[in-house]
């Protein structure tokens, strides 16, 4: 296995303003998913023990104009961001958005082009990268939440089969994987002309790899590949397999043993990419509300490794 060569960049972090202020579910003492829930083409809030649904966004009941709500068909990620405080989304038909929870405005949206849009993740001075899996492509956007939609610098990566990105706060830099390689990007943190630059990658140890998500209280991520669920091990280079279930389309795991690891497997050997319930590595149900078509779904909960 390649070793990678990790390189620091010393940065001064600048949030967005919108990013303080608001109310937050990520204060609340109940558990709590964010999924992408493809029943509806929406995001949504799920109460855990209640087994209910305690918060939606749809597009076309947001302040998306109406003939943009097209692009969020297939919801197909969602991350918690900025304190829990907004959601970041991203959909199959090419939208990606930036939704505020304490009054479901969408803050921020765009159309990153038809490639399948599957992940996004928000980089340290608010602007956004996203990953499409048909196209190839990392793409990244230059946000501007004056411009609605957005229609302004944006920059092209060629990556095949790409399917995430995550920010990598302690050692400042991009991961994402694709194929059988994970990759890694700097970031220039230049404003007027903001660029992702590859500076190494390693083989893993399967292909078709699908998400990428930080583990809870580790310096690890979680990575779903066709057939089998692994742990990368940041530290020491290492990639641990954990499970041996195929068609895992997300994993998501909090510190402590209220938020354990949980995974969405797509239903009837995938032939289906969806399901209505979400479980632990022992296949136990953790949630599972009839009706749902849920492609990922996410702790709502703090991610110290990335923000």
């Amino acid at each position: 296995m390649k070793q990678l060569v990790i390189a620091t960049i010393i940065v001064t972090v600048f949030l967005p303003l919108w990013s303080k202020g608001e109310s937050s579910f990520g204060d609340s003492s109940k558990r709590l998913i964010v999924m992408a829930d493809q029943s509806v083409n929406r995001v949504a809030i799920a109460d855990v023990d209640s087994r209910s649904i305690v918060w939606e966004w749809v597009p076309t009941a947001s302040n998306v104009r109406r003939e943009d709500a097209k692009w969020f068909t297939n919801i197909s990620d969602v991350k918690p961001v900025y304190d829990n405080k907004y959601v970041l989304t991203t959909a199959s038909a090419g939208g990606i958005a930036l939704i505020r929870i304490a009054d479901k405005k969408t803050v921020f949206y765009a159309y990153c082009g038809n490639g399948n849009i599957h992940s996004a993740e928000v980089l340290p001075d608010g602007n956004i990268v996203i990953a499409a899996s048909t196209g190839g492509y990392l793409m990244l956007l230059k946000t501007d939440t004056t411009v609605y939609p957005f229609s302004g610098y944006t920059k092209k990566y060629n990556q095949p089969d790409a399917h995430n990105v995550v920010w990598d706060k302690k050692r400042q830099i991009l991961w994402s994987a694709s194929g059988n390689k994970l990759y890694q990007y700097e970031y220039n943190f230049n404003s007027s002309a903001p660029d992702l630059i590859l500076k190494d990658s390693m083989e893993l140890p399967a292909s078709g790899c699908h998400d990428l998500f930080p583990v809870g209280g580790s310096d690890a991520l979680w990575l779903s590949t066709s057939s089998k669920v692994w742990m990368i091990n940041l530290q020491n280079k290492t990639v641990n397999l954990l499970s041996a279930l195929p068609g895992i389309k997300s994993v998501s795991s909090g510190s402590g043993d209220n938020y354990p690891a949980m995974m969405i497997q797509a239903i009837d050997g995938g032939k289906h990419w969806y399901n209505d319930k979400v479980i632990d590595f022992s296949g136990r149900t953790v949630f599972q509300l009839a009706g749902l078509k849920m492609y990922k779904a996410r702790w709502l909960v703090a991610n110290n490794f990335s923000y």
